[in-house]
């Protein structure tokens, strides 16, 4: 069996103001580097010999992994980041605060832009002060403009498939530090989890949800370290 543990990032700023924030780069509060912390505690006491990261480019799940990885004692560990685990792009919606959002297009519409599997919000508009053209960090990168989660796992999975299998059948745990819906892109596929099902899977910040796989990378067993904060598990498939 190997593990593969999958970290969403510590509570950020925006999501202490309950604003959408997609690929803006808000980072950690003081909650969400405790929560960091707490995980790489939880991750610490694991008969677990972790070997390598993988990480998006936003500053708040690379700080996870590092708060992470510095209370496990395995700062050493080598994390490679990729923009291909950002969470979704949420367009148009990006730094709007969700009530207020929901008050001017109704909750049934804004639950839909939430929610769906293939809905995308609507796209960020040319020139909002949320473009990410000009960061150097997706230089040479086709931003996208807004993205449902269907588009994020058609992003996700491929990285999956190139870099992180490998390290995986090559019998080396894996940490994964990410975002709520990079996350639930990779829940879905590993639990066959079904279109209409997979937007009501929650994974909750700084909780590290692991999961234990055969030699053939299907899941045997799968539970939340943090029992007193665990979401419902998706279904071994």
């Amino acid at each position: 069996m190997t593990k593969l543990v999958l970290l969403r990032h510590g509570q950020s700023a925006w999501n202490l103001e309950n604003r959408f924030t997609g690929w803006w780069d808000a980072d950690l509060t003081a909650q969400g580097e405790a929560e960091a912390r707490a995980s790489g505690k939880l991750l610490g006491e694991l008969e677990a010999d972790f070997r390598a990261g993988f990480t998006s480019v936003q500053t708040r799940a690379i700080r996870t992994m590092w708060l992470a990885l510095t209370e496990m004692k395995r700062a050493w560990l080598p994390v490679e980041k990729d923009w291909r685990l950002n969470e979704r792009h949420y367009g148009g919606l990006t730094g709007l605060d969700k009530a207020e959002t929901a008050a001017k297009h109704g909750e049934d519409q804004v639950h839909v832009w939430r929610r769906s599997y293939d809905i995308p919000p609507p796209p960020l508009e040319i020139g909002s002060k949320y473009d990410l053209s000009a960061d150097p960090r997706y230089r040479g990168i086709n931003i996208p403009n807004t993205e449902s989660l269907k588009t994020t796992l058609e992003r996700v999975l491929p990285y999956w498939d190139s870099r992180i299998t490998p390290e995986i059948k090559s019998g080396k745990d894996v940490l994964i530090a990410a975002h709520g819906n990079s996350l639930r892109a990779l829940v879905k596929h590993l639990f066959r989890v079904p279109d209409e099902t997979i937007t009501s899977v929650e994974i909750p910040t700084g909780n590290p949800l692991l999961i234990d796989l055969d030699a053939s990378l299907k899941p045997v067993s799968v539970r939340y370290l943090d029992a007193a904060r665990a979401q419902k598990l998706p279904a071994l498939p």
